[in-house]
């Protein structure tokens, strides 16, 4: 039964904003979903769909109209562009929700801490990232903290690892991963593939935006999604072999190498530019401490198998039947 007390807006509809609408409408919540085209797509029959432009103060303030909460979970198109995509996305959705003394629920990754030599990240861990995407990241998470503490509107993030699940393709353990695995081909990654590496489930992700949500205690500060515990991604594709029934082929190029290559594949590749800021991701060990979460909220974290398991199906679903199977 729906209930109409609140009315949840989210803006973006990739795999993130895809969880939590989902798990909004199981809870009996009103949701409005705002989108470029206006197009419901694979969206639930029960939510609202307007069309709107995030980027515009005016549009955002209308589109929130009468929001409790209000949802960022979008991404500029164009991954190598964030520097000029991603601030207007930002500032207009806080606007439209401060508009409307709304609450404002941020989707954000571990992108603002930078290096950091393999340490456990934490929430308080000092914000050091570097290169365009990096610090572009760190201004705005700077901006909604300030916005929060003016009394301006009332903030709360999340902060995922890479994500992995239904709907995820632009992922490190997203496609480039997952659908050569499945169709028994070769996997080649930008990675050392025996350091542990945290991992983000879809459905963890959006549990959490939901429950940072409801709760004014979360207030204030970001917070790390729980994720399983961490493992390499050799294992991580070894798991994706067990469940599929298929045996897991990887192929990684060595950090020097990497780094020599990605300028010459950039200049035909543009999501590959700037790329290098981020190559410790996949380097050095990456592991995201969530006990400041589960200390609050408990511990939902997925079981790693469990997730694959959903995840393999839904890939698999995804093709057509003109298309050949994923093994």
């Amino acid at each position: 039964m729906m209930t109409t007390d609140e009315l949840h807006v989210v803006y973006g509809t990739g795999p993130v904003g895809t969880a939590v609408i989902e798990l909004l409408v199981v809870q009996g919540k009103r949701v409005r979903v705002v989108t470029r085209s206006g197009a419901r797509k694979h969206l639930p029959a029960e939510v609202e769909i307007r069309k709107g432009d995030a980027t515009n103060p005016a549009d955002t303030k209308q589109a929130s109209a009468g929001a409790t909460h209000v949802y960022n979970c979008t991404n500029p198109v164009d991954y190598h562009r964030w520097p000029e995509q991603f601030p207007p996305l930002h500032r207009g959705v806080l606007e439209g929700a401060a508009a409307n003394h709304a609450k404002l629920i941020v989707m954000e990754n571990l992108y603002v801490y930078g290096p950091h030599r393999g340490a456990p990240m934490t929430e308080t861990m000092p914000m050091h990232g570097r290169g365009s995407r990096s610090t572009t990241r760190v201004q705005m998470t700077r901006e909604l903290f300030a916005a929060h503490r003016s009394g301006k509107v009332r903030v709360a993030s999340v902060r995922a690892s890479d994500l992995f699940g239904p709907h995820v393709t632009e992922s490190l353990v997203g496609a480039r991963l997952l659908e050569p695995l499945l169709a028994g081909q070769t996997a080649q990654l930008f990675a050392n593939l025996d350091v542990p590496h945290s991992v983000s489930y879809i459905g963890d992700v959006g549990r959490a935006l939901v429950a940072v949500g409801a709760d004014d205690r979360a207030l204030g500060r970001a917070w790390h999604a729980p994720n399983a515990p961490a493992v390499s991604l050799r294992q991580f594709a070894q798991l994706v072999g067990e469940e599929a029934g298929v045996q897991p082929k990887l192929a990684a190029l060595p950090r020097l190498l990497t780094r020599a290559l990605l300028p010459l594949l950039s200049l035909s590749t543009p999501q590959l530019r700037g790329l290098e800021e981020n190559m410790y991701i996949g380097y050095e060990p990456y592991i995201v401490d969530h006990s400041a979460y589960t200390e609050l909220f408990g511990n939902h974290a997925t079981p790693l198998r469990e997730a694959i398991r959903a995840t393999v199906q839904w890939y698999r679903s995804q093709v057509s039947p003109e298309q050949p199977a994923l093994a």
